[in-house]
C-alpha cells in the first residue's frame, strides 16, 4: 500500500491551517458505484477503444499503402488518426483496467505521466486540426500552387512544429505541477488525471492555478481556434466567388469531413468545461468527459471514411487483396 503523509499548514488560499497531503498516490472517480454496471462498463469501453484503434489503424494502412493518397490532406489525416490512437490510449486502458480490478488508485508518478500524455496528444489534435484547415484553404484558395506551396519538407515540418508545440505545452504545465509539494486531498473528480482538477486539489493560490489554466488554454485552444477560424472565413470567401452552384458545393464538400470532426471535437470540449463549471455533480461531468476522450476519436474514422471516397475505396481494394491472397 503507497504511504501518504499528512500535516497540519495553512494553504497560501485559505485563511485557516488544514489537514494537507504529500501524496504517493490518488483516487480516480468510478463513472458508476453499482456491482452490476461493472461488466457492462467494461465491455462498452473495451469495444470503444478497439474500435478506434482499429478504425484509425486503417485509415493510416490506407494512406501508407495507395500512392494516390500520398498527398498533404491525407498525410495530415494519418497523422491525426495517430495522435488519436495514442489520445485515447493515455486514458482508456488504465479505466479498463480500474473497472476489471475494482480499482480507483493511481500512482503519482502514473497520474503526472497521464497527465502529460493527455495534454501532449490533446494539443496535437488541435495543431494538426489547425494545419488541416490551412491544408484546405490552400487547395481551394490557392488551387495552382497548391503542390508547391505545401511540398513535403513545408508538411513534415508542421506536423513536427505541431509537436514540438504539444510537447513545450505539457512541459511548462509539468514544471509548474512539480513545484506542489501538497495537495487538499486524493479524491481526482474524473476518470483519468485532468490537468484542471489536479490543479484544484493543489495547495496553491488561485492565482496560480489562474495563470497554467491561461496558458494551457491560450496554447491549446485559442490559437488552434483563431487559425481555424481565419483559414474558413477565407475559404468561405473564396467560395462565395464561384459562379456556379455546383461549383460552390463540390468546392465546400472537400472541407465537410474537416468541418465536421473540428465540430465534434470543439463542441464536446467546451460543452464538457462549460457543463463542469454550472454543474455540482463530479460523476456527471466525468461521464460527460467520455464525449470528447473517447467518443470523438471513435467517430472521427467513420466521418473521414464514410464522407471519403478515396479511402473507401482504397479500404475496399484492401480487403479485396487480402480475400485474394
Amino acid at each position: 500500500m503507497m504511504q501518504q503523509t499528512q500535516s497540519v499548514i495553512k494553504c497560501p488560499n485559505n485563511k485557516e491551517p488544514q489537514n494537507v497531503t504529500q501524496l504517493s498516490e490518488f483516487h480516480l472517480l468510478q463513472l458508476s458505484e453499482d456491482p452490476e454496471l461493472q461488466p457492462i462498463l467494461f465491455g462498452l469501453f473495451l469495444s470503444m477503444y478497439l474500435v478506434t484503434v482499429l478504425g484509425n489503424l486503417l485509415i493510416i494502412l490506407a494512406v501508407s499503402s495507395d500512392s494516390h493518397l500520398h498527398t498533404p490532406m491525407y498525410f495530415f489525416l494519418a497523422n491525426l488518426s495517430l495522435t488519436d490512437i495514442c489520445f485515447i490510449s493515455t486514458m482508456v486502458p488504465k479505466m479498463i483496467v480500474n473497472i476489471q480490478t475494482h480499482s480507483r488508485v493511481i500512482s503519482y508518478v502514473g497520474c503526472l505521466t497521464q497527465m502529460s500524455l493527455f495534454i501532449i496528444f490533446g494539443c496535437m489534435d488541435d495543431m494538426l486540426l489547425t494545419v488541416m484547415a490551412y491544408d484546405r484553404f490552400v487547395a481551394i484558395c490557392h488551387p495552382l500552387h497548391y503542390s508547391v506551396m505545401l511540398n513535403t519538407r513545408l508538411c513534415v515540418s508542421l506536423v513536427l512544429m505541431s509537436f514540438l508545440v504539444s510537447l513545450l505545452d505539457s512541459l511548462l504545465h509539468n514544471l509548474i505541477v512539480l513545484q506542489f509539494l501538497y495537495f487538499k486531498g486524493v479524491e481526482i473528480a474524473n476518470f483519468f488525471c485532468d490537468p484542471s482538477q489536479l490543479l484544484n486539489l493543489s495547495c496553491s493560490d488561485a492565482f496560480t492555478n489562474n495563470i497554467v489554466m491561461c496558458f494551457v488554454v491560450t496554447i491549446s485552444g485559442l490559437l488552434p481556434i483563431s487559425g481555424i477560424f481565419f483559414s474558413y472565413y477565407k475559404i468561405i470567401s473564396s467560395i462565395l466567388r464561384i459562379p456556379s452552384s455546383g461549383g460552390k458545393y463540390k468546392a465546400f464538400s472537400t472541407c465537410g469531413s474537416h468541418l465536421a470532426v473540428v465540430c465534434l471535437f470543439y463542441g464536446t470540449g467546451f460543452g464538457v468545461y462549460l457543463g463542469s463549471a454550472v454543474s455540482t455533480s463530479p460523476r456527471k461531468g466525468a461521464v460527460a468527459s467520455v464525449m470528447y476522450t473517447v467518443i470523438t476519436p471513435m467517430l472521427n474514422p467513420f466521418i473521414y471514411t464514410l464522407r471519403n471516397k478515396d479511402i473507401r475505396s482504397t479500404l475496399r481494394k484492401l480487403h479485396n487483396s487480402s480475400l485474394i491472397s
